[in-house]
């Protein structure tokens, strides 16, 4: 009897080491632990290897309507080409007047800059998780900082400021998204990511990283910063239509650059996830590193109607959105 009992649970250990390896085997590509610690199961159809995926576009008709993955996102020579109504529009943005020739204008680009398409890694195995970081005065307090840092790409606004402001804001930055006039110093691993509004803005920046020669725009401009052009990025006058076209929906004249950094992140991160955008409960905002109240819906850009987007991508499951302190 002893020997047979010994045998029976040599059988059922072999049989459980047997079932686990299986299983192991089975789950070997979506066993997740998420960034808190629990567990899940990526789906095997799952488009990244994050618990929640923002590409997987299935669950909801809304964003599916409005979200196009084949949109060209950053200037290339390959696809600089505009089509007529793009560059039509993209035309009628310039307030400067004789700007000069687009296609002579890129033609110097690449040259000088990488020429190349970013970010076409999509797949079920990468989870690549990123931080959008406004400038609301709502991060003052918020303690942030150590989660922001967290992620795999940390994307900044303008000139949102770290240093002094860690605690709450975080110190890392791998995207800086700027136009000529908001421009600042970055350190060497930072991209800068130039926002054109008119094809002044391109010129701007060949500029800054050789004659030094344009100083002003419709403003005073800077006619040099310090960054690594090898890390320099544009994006696309087709990709701002778009932004303008599927999620403001015509709204303003053009998107915020917080609005478009928030899409641009939607098409190259599996997690997304925001602070530092919204305003009070009485439609008041402010820079965190700035004392001036102003409201969120005047000027070019329709504040109101952005905020209700970003509002709904959080409801549609496709966004985080870390509200601080108001």
């Amino acid at each position: 009897m002893v020997v047979l009992r010994l045998k029976h649970q040599r059988y059922m250990t072999a049989l459980l080491s047997s079932t686990t390896i299986l299983l192991l085997l089975y789950f070997q590509n979506s066993l997740l632990i998420s960034s808190d610690g629990s567990y899940g199961f990526v789906s095997e159809r799952s488009p990244c290897a994050c618990r929640i995926c923002m590409a997987d576009r299935g669950n909801s008709n809304w964003f599916s309507e409005r979200y196009n993955p084949n949109i060209p996102l950053l200037l290339n020579s390959t696809n600089s080409v505009l089509n007529a109504n793009v560059s039509r529009w993209w035309k009628e943005l310039q307030i400067v007047p004789n700007a000069g020739n687009y296609t002579e204008v890129v033609d110097q680009l690449f040259p000088l800059f990488p020429d190349k398409e970013h970010y076409s890694d999509i797949g079920s195995d990468r989870c690549r998780t990123c931080a959008v970081v406004g400038n609301s005065g709502n991060l003052l307090g918020s303690k942030y900082g150590p989660l922001i840092d967290f992620h795999d790409f940390i994307m900044r606004i303008n000139k949102g400021p770290t240093e002094g402001y860690e605690k709450d804001v975080g110190s890392k930055t791998t995207h800086r998204i700027v136009y000529p006039e908001s421009a600042m110093d970055l350190d060497n691993s930072t991209h800068l990511v130039l926002l054109p509004v008119k094809i002044l803005d391109i010129q701007w920046l060949i500029s800054a990283f050789t004659t030094k020669n344009i100083t002003q725009t419709y403003t005073e401009v800077p006619s040099t910063i310090t960054a690594n052009k090898d890390k320099v990025m544009i994006l696309h006058p087709e990709f701002i239509r778009y932004v303008y076209d599927n999620w403001a929906e015509g709204h303003g004249s053009y998107p915020s650059t917080g609005f478009l950094t928030l899409i641009f992140a939607l098409h190259i991160c599996d997690e997304v996830n925001i602070f530092g955008f919204g305003a009070t409960s009485d439609g008041i905002w402010h820079h965190y590193f700035e004392k001036i109240l102003t409201s969120y819906d005047i000027g070019i850009h329709a504040g109101r109607f952005e905020n209700e987007t970003i509002n709904r991508l959080q409801q549609e499951n496709k966004i985080l959105i870390y509200k601080g302190w108001p």
